[in-house]
This record gives C-alpha cells, structure tokens and sequence, in this order.
C-alpha cells in the first residue's frame, strides 16, 4: 500500500512537473528574447532601454492579443518597469519551486520503484495482482493520507492525524461562537448607533427649525428696531423744526421742550430738599399759640395727674389685705 501511495504521488508530482516544465522552458525562450532585445539598447538611453524592457514585457504576458494603449512617458515606464521586476522576481521563485518539484519527483519515483521491487520479489504483489475493490480501497487510503498530510500510512499516523483535526475542528467551532458572539455585539452596537444617528438627526432637525424661527423673529425686531430708529430721527428732525420755529417768532425759550424738561428736573429736585423741612414743620403743629394758653395746657395736664393719684389710691385702699 505504501508502494501505490508513493506510485500515486509521484504521478501527480510527474505531472505538475512536465507542466513546469514546458513553462519554464517557454519562460528561458521569452528570457533570450529579452537578453537580446536589451543587448540591442545597452548602450542607449536608460529610458529607451525601459521602453524597449517594458514593451517586450507587456508582449510576453498579452501574447497575441493587441497591448492597451497607454500614456508613454517617464513615470508610467518606471511604474510599468517596477511591476516587470516584481513579475520576473515572482517567475523565478517559480520556477525554483519547480526545480524542488522535479527533485521531489525524483525521490518519489525512486521509493516507488524500491517498494514495487520489494513488493513484487517477497510477496509477489503487484498492481495487477489486485482486485477491482482492493485498486479502490487503497486509492481511498492515498487520497485520505494526502488529505492528513500523514507521513505514512500506519493507523498511528492516522489516528494522531484525525486527533488533530478533531482538535482543529473544536478551535474553529470555538472560534466561530466567539465571533459570532463579538458579531452580536457589534450589531447590537451599530443599531444603538444608529438609533442615536437618527435622533441626533431628528434633533438637528428640529434645532435647525428652530433656529430658523429665531432668524425670523429676529429679522422682523430688527425691521421693527430699524423703523422706530428712523421715525426716531424723523421726529427729532420735526421737534428741532418746530423749535427753531417758534425762535423765529421770538417765543420765549423756557417754554420749549428741553428748557421744560430741565424745569421739570430741577423743580423734582427742589421738591426733595424741601421733604425734610415738610416733616420737621409737621412736629411743632400740637404745641400752642402764645406762653398762656401754654401755661394753661399745663395746669389742665397736672389736674389730670392728680385725679389719676387720687383714683389710684383709692383702688389700693379698697384691696383686702390678711394679716398673718
């Protein structure tokens, strides 16, 4: 089994390498081509010699198709050369890759040719020996082995092999409700988002409307303000007019606006000084005209007095008073 597994394997191999092979060998004659061109152009300009790079380039990857037309000066054939040796670095890791496949190719043919040999001289097996059933089984256990990667084909390397992708299994399972989980969470956030969006939206909105009619409002004061100013001056204009009249007819001054406003002014003024003299007089009105009627007043006052001792006396007298 482990004989067909590598036959299996180094056919494949075969395979990949002829069609790396036949590349590679297309890939050398596009290289020659190439050399020769820039042999041509060594010696010229640094930037014909990139034209001339760059066109043999775009020649090799278009074939026979018609090259794209394109703006042909110094910064498109730098930024075209750069991509060419990027390319050309790429094409040579290829094809050292195909050189460690025809290596591999090699190693597989001859384990395979061991193993058919031991195969075929000890137990007499060989690949048309098998049944139908038995071709398939062990094309089953190839596939399987390539599929795990396994080093053989023991039980031991395919059980530690399905172990690991058990495992492997379980990690993504692990990992995929972990970012389920970090999923919900983030739509959970994105809605509150934009639920918040929304209301920032409608409150803008509403901010703007509102805004609007304060602009409104204020232009009309400011109309408002601009023709009160005006008729204010208009005003002034015909108060000064009017006066300036009746100074032409010799009227007296004092009775103009600004002369009965300083009046009226100092006339406040005067009424205030005057409130504590007001207050001062009202004191002395309950005293009497001349010293008699004053003496009078106050013989009347001790007459009262002396009633008042009298009575109180008597009230005292007539209080019961217990002897102990």
């Amino acid at each position: 089994m482990a004989a067909e597994a590598a036959a299996a394997a180094a056919a494949a191999a075969a395979a990949e390498a002829e069609a790396a092979a036949a590349a590679e060998a297309e890939a050398e004659a596009e290289a020659e081509a190439e050399a020769e061109a820039e042999a041509e152009v060594e010696a010229g300009h640094p930037f014909e010699k990139k034209l001339v790079q760059v066109t043999l380039w775009l020649k090799k990857i278009y074939g026979d198709v018609t090259i794209p037309g394109y703006e042909v000066n110094e910064r498109t054939v730098d930024i075209l050369h750069e991509v060419m040796e990027c390319s050309e670095e790429r094409d040579k890791d290829v094809r050292l890759l195909i050189e460690d496949m025809k290596d591999w190719v090699t190693k597989y043919e001859a384990e395979a040719d061991y193993w058919q040999d031991i195969l075929g001289e000890c137990l007499g097996l060989t690949a048309g020996i098998l049944s139908r059933e038995a071709t398939t089984d062990l094309i089953d256990l190839v596939e399987s082995a390539l599929e795990l990667e396994v080093e053989n084909t023991s039980l031991i390397s395919f059980y530690s092999a399905i172990n690991h992708q058990t495992s492997e299994l379980y990690k993504t399972k692990s990992k995929n409700e972990e970012m389920e989980l970090k999923l919900k969470t983030l739509r959970k956030k994105l809605t509150s988002a934009l639920t918040l969006e929304k209301q920032f939206e409608e409150d803008i909105k509403k901010l703007k409307e509102s805004q609007e009619a304060e602009k409104a409002e204020v232009e009309i004061q400011s109309k408002d303000l601009k023709f009160l100013e005006d008729k204010s001056k208009d005003l002034k204009l015909n108060i000064s007019d009017a006066e300036d009249k009746l100074v032409a007819m010799e009227l007296d001054h004092s009775l103009v606006h600004d002369a009965l406003v300083e009046s009226s002014e100092e006339l406040s003024a005067l009424l205030k000084e005057i409130e504590p003299l007001k207050e001062e007089r009202a004191s002395y009105h309950d005293l009497p005209l001349s010293i008699p009627l004053a003496r009078v007043k106050v013989e009347e006052a001790r007459k009262e007095l002396k009633a008042l001792d009298e009575e109180l006396a008597m009230e005292i007298e007539a209080l019961p008073f217990e002897l102990t």
